[in-house]
């Protein structure tokens, strides 16, 4: 599974079962038929539901990178298919971020289903709320529709905004996130190697 810490704004917009998990869909499925892992690095994630130009939109970063994500302008029927958008704003924001191929695999090995609760970091929050604040400042600046937009630039451009994380200094998000699933991939590589 991949955690995400939900504000209360979002968990209440969330069709999750007693598990925290969302249904599964036609374009969720795979998610849910992939092996469970014991440890996934890619998991640890807070949400925040925020409002732009009277449209509800997701905010997540991640919790050891700050890697973030921007999903516009949903509906109600995309928060029941936050799998499936998470996924997808995820590798579209990482292409956008110049991931090499090796990386894309990486995330894509990775991918699970999300497992949603309501137990969220103060340090994390504190991300998200600016990042917030920088979305806003940044389509009001640029004159940009929220909802003509997909949110894989947005997300791009705040991963290149320096991130102070308590006890860590100064983090840069896309570099973090990179650097991680190169790790992933290595990881892989030599498990590989040493089956043959």
């Amino acid at each position: 599974m991949i955690q995400l810490h939900a504000t209360r704004k979002l968990f209440e917009r969330l069709p999750v079962d007693q598990q925290g998990q969302l249904p599964s869909t036609p374009r969720s499925a795979w998610l849910f038929d992939a092996e469970p892992m014991d440890a996934n690095p890619l998991s640890g994630w807070h949400g925040n539901r925020v409002t732009y130009q009277r449209r509800n939109c997701v905010l997540l970063v991640h919790d050891g990178t700050r890697f973030p994500l921007l999903l516009p302008a949903l509906t109600k029927p995309d928060f029941a298919e936050l799998n499936d958008r998470f996924v997808d704003a995820l590798m579209n924001t990482l292409l956008k971020c110049g991931a090499k191929q090796g990386q894309l695999d990486a995330a894509q090995r990775h991918l699970r289903p999300l497992q949603i609760d309501t137990q969220c970091n103060r340090s994390v929050q504190g991300t998200l709320n600016r990042m917030g604040q920088d979305i806003e400042l940044a389509l009001h600046y640029d004159n940009i529709n929220v909802a003509e937009i997909t949110g894989y630039r947005q997300g791009a451009w705040m991963a290149q905004t320096p991130r102070t994380v308590k006890g860590q200094g100064c983090l840069w998000p896309q570099k973090a996130m990179l650097d991680l699933l190169s790790g992933l991939t290595s990881r892989d590589e030599n498990r590989e190697a040493n089956h043959e």
